[in-house]
């Protein structure tokens, strides 16, 4: 059989293959069998539940990591601060900013710093003024507490090794 690797390993695994899709690109699934075949972002995305104009607004934003779309359930009005975990290229953070508007907030955490700074050009990119991005563990949150409306995650709660 082969070694079991404790919660630090298995999350080093996942940062090193996190950290290449941000540099690189590239998908999460490692074969056909996961994702459907060689489908793109978009085409991923869609069958989640994202929208053409979702897909369309942020494209650089869109690595089709995920497996479903937290913005269309998650109760966001115009003025609420909303934390992504697991923010990635920031594609959810810039949906959920067009839903809080100028006077809400989005914060979205990562755990590797090459998608925190993907994250951080695309804002630039996109003009996005009312989004930040923070390099942390969902573990340990660089939040302080009760200082959010909304909390939104695409799988990647799945994703910790304390879970």
């Amino acid at each position: 059989m082969g070694k079991t690797m404790d919660a630090n390993e298995k999350k080093e695994v996942i940062k090193k293959k996190y950290q290449e899709i941000a540099i690189f690109g590239g998908s999460c699934c490692s074969g056909s069998s996961c994702c459907g075949g060689d489908s793109s972002p978009v085409d991923l995305s869609k069958s989640l539940g994202y929208s053409e104009s979702d897909v369309q607004s942020v494209p650089d934003a869109n690595l089709g990591l995920g497996c479903g779309n937290p913005t269309a359930f998650a109760d966001m009005k115009p003025g609420d601060i909303v934390l992504d975990l697991g923010s990635g290229a920031g594609f959810d953070c810039f949906l959920a900013a067009q839903k809080v508007g100028n006077s809400g907030k989005v914060i979205g955490v990562d755990m590797t710093l090459e998608m925190i700074e993907k994250a951080q050009a695309n804002a630039r990119k996109y003009g996005y003024l009312n989004v930040e991005f923070r390099h942390g563990d969902i573990e340990t949150l660089p939040v302080e507490d009760s200082s959010v409306d909304v909390i939104i995650s695409n799988c990647v709660i799945n994703l910790s090794a304390t879970a």
